[in-house]
């Protein structure tokens, strides 16, 4: 089992400036511009942790909570939240700023899952997360929760062998 790394080693923040090629008809950030900047985001955060190369597993609900402005600076910050065997889970925040105007609005925020392949493709284990702040302690913990929903949403779990739903939800 590789030695387990702090929540920390695998921040990532990548910044990047809306320009007329990334905006659709109403001057606005495409959708998908943004999911590729966040799976960049998040596969450099989860190579980080694991010395591997990786690959997307899955994303969770992404919302598009404000609208990201031609012009605007996007901040993406990824990390780590919790690895498995061979998968970790990435959470990412997403932000726009116009700095002409010094505003600075949450645009976005998604749980990635990478899992980490060898030369051939093959999943490969890695190494475990030691969170440290109440936050990253948070977000471990609740990523089994979240784990176990993907597994289930994806016909990979039963239901009832999701026993932390079952206890968060208090359903017998």
């Amino acid at each position: 089992m590789p030695q387990p790394k702090f929540a920390r080693e695998s921040v990532t923040v990548m910044t990047e400036m809306v320009l007329p090629n990334d905006t659709n008809t109403l001057g606005n950030l495409m959708g998908g511009r943004l999911l590729y900047y966040m799976d960049i985001a998040a596969a450099i955060a989860a190579q980080k942790h694991s010395n591997r190369i990786v690959v997307t597993a899955s994303v969770d609900n992404v919302s598009f909570a404000e609208a990201v402005r031609l012009g605007n600076i996007v901040t993406l910050k990824a990390q780590v939240t919790r690895s498995f065997s061979s998968s970790m889970e990435v959470y990412i925040e997403v932000w726009a700023e116009d700095i002409p105007a010094g505003v600075r609005v949450s645009t976005n925020s998604a749980f990635y899952t990478f899992v980490a392949v060898d030369q051939t493709g093959r999943p490969i284990e890695v190494p475990g997360v030691v969170p440290e702040t109440d936050e990253e302690k948070d977000r471990y913990a609740s990523a089994l929760r979240r784990r176990q929903l993907r597994l289930v949403l994806a016909g990979r779990m039963k239901p009832q062998d999701a026993t932390e739903l079952r206890e968060f939800l208090q359903v017998s």
